[in-house]
């Protein structure tokens, strides 16, 4: 990854966050417009790129480290309370413990997102651009995590928690995408436990894409309005324009 990357990662997440903090807007119908677009795109992403890298390497237990990410990354909601999928539970005067046990969830989920950003070619091993490949997974986490930073800020912001702990708290997030992709660019590419590493990512985004895409149904009545019915399908069109 390029410093220009690494910048648009964290100033994402800070944008997201800022907006909820100063603005204190909150439009469910917007943000899960843009959440549904976003997990539509990760999903193809996933599908598309990440399976076919990781499958196309002979290491052992694949699919069992895809299994693995899919309930990590559901014990990491059971900390987050949700809000990498843009849910927003105010607890008024809620105490410090309440924002840790969020900040551990959202910070171990971010790392994980940032994981596969470097040695991109275990992606698609097949591509010839790896550049361009890593761009495309890049859009679509920040699409993903400028909402989390919103939901974010505004869940603690209603919380009674000040602006000052809630910068920080962002700051924090923001951080968490970038050492996950710097932390990985450390690994030698053809190590078997880098290519596990990215399996245990692959599930986690197949439960983080699946569950807004899930959750895009109108009030649980086994309906999509035709409104999100369009952006999902935009989301997975736009997946289908990266295949080279």
């Amino acid at each position: 990854m390029t410093i220009w990357e690494y910048l648009l990662l964290f100033l994402s997440v800070m944008i997201g966050g800022g907006v909820g903090l100063f603005l204190n807007y909150r439009n469910d119908n917007i943000l899960r417009h843009l959440l549904s677009f976003s997990g539509a795109y990760i999903l193809g992403i996933t599908v598309l790129h990440m399976m076919p890298g990781v499958f196309s390497r002979e290491t052992p237990q694949t699919s069992l480290w895809i299994l693995a990410g899919f309930f990590v990354q559901l014990l990491l909601e059971q900390l987050s309370k949700g809000v990498e999928h843009g849910h927003i539970h105010a607890h008024s005067g809620a105490k410090f413990g309440f924002a840790f046990q969020i900040m551990v969830g959202l910070s171990l989920h971010a790392f994980l997102e940032g994981l596969p950003l470097s040695n991109h070619e275990l992606i698609h091993p097949a591509s010839h651009n790896h550049n361009q490949e890593v761009n495309h997974l890049l859009f679509g986490i920040i699409l993903h995590k400028a909402p989390a930073a919103f939901a974010l800020a505004v869940l603690l912001l209603q919380s009674g928690f000040s602006k000052s702990f809630i910068i920080g708290s962002t700051i924090i997030f923001a951080l968490m995408s970038p050492l996950g992709a710097f932390s990985a660019s450390l690994f030698d590419p053809n190590l078997v436990i880098f290519n596990n590493l990215i399996a245990l990512v692959v599930g986690s985004f197949l439960h983080i894409s699946t569950t807004i895409l899930f959750e895009a149904d109108d009030r649980n009545q086994h309906r999509i309005s035709w409104q999100k019915m369009l952006v999902i399908v935009a989301g997975i069109g736009a997946s289908l324009l990266t295949m080279h």
